[in-house]
Parts: structure tokens; sequence; C-alpha cells
């Protein structure tokens, strides 16, 4: 089982007047980490929307232990924890300097382009092999 991992650096713009990184960014952060996943597999979000299928989120769960800054070097971890059927379940995590800062996990489900839920297609549950 591969963990994927990225850097990204605080810009101001993620931050509130504080300089903490405002707490609904981890959500555009576990977005950024499954989507360069998927590209890091061969399989970019936007080769599964040309081939029909969309993977809307139908759940979001973040457990916040410790706030990041304008600025800190971020690493960003995801895993695919679960891929059956039409459900699909990404567990990520932000760190700073080996430092925990928050967890959690996205369920989406596998819809075709008419919006109603299917299976998962085999070419996409093959690349979500290698995660």
């Amino acid at each position: 089982m591969r963990i994927h991992e990225m850097t990204y650096r605080v810009p101001y713009a993620d931050t509130d007047q504080m300089g903490v990184v405002y707490y609904a960014n981890y959500l555009v952060y576990f977005e950024r980490s499954r989507t360069e996943m998927l590209r890091d597999a061969g399989l970019p979000y936007s080769e599964i929307e040309r081939r029909g299928y969309l993977l809307p989120v139908v759940e979001a769960n973040l457990k916040y232990k410790a706030s990041a800054h304008y600025d800190e070097l971020l690493t960003f971890r995801s895993i695919v924890k679960e891929a059956r059927g039409i459900r699909l379940v990404i567990a990520s995590e932000v760190f700073r300097d080996g430092k925990l800062l928050v967890s959690g996990e996205v369920t989406m489900a596998c819809a075709d382009k008419n919006h109603k839920l299917t299976r998962i297609p085999a070419f996409m549950l093959e690349t979500l092999n290698k995660y």
C-alpha cells in the first residue's frame, strides 16, 4: 500500500486575520492531496470526467489537533481507505515538521454524467489500487 505525499506552503490568502489557516481550507487541502494522488497514479480527475464519471463528496470528517500558519511548509498525505461498489473513501493527513495537525477522511460516491449512482468502473479501481 502506497501513501501519496506532497508539500504545500501556506499563502496569506489561506489564513485568517491572526495568520492561522482558516479551518475550512483543510477541506481544500484534502482535495488537493487526493487529486494529485490520482494524477500521480496516472488518472487525473479531468480524465475521470472525460470518461463520463463524477465523484461527488457525500461525507467529510476532520479532526483538528493543531493550527498551521502563514508561510509554513505543510505535508499532505493521502491514501485510498476503501474503494468498492459506489463508495470511495480517501483518508488524508496534514503535517508540519512531522507533527500531525489535521486528519480525516472524505467519502465520495461514483456517479455517471447524469448524476446517477454507479459502481466504480474497472479502470478507476485499477488506478485506485496503486494507493
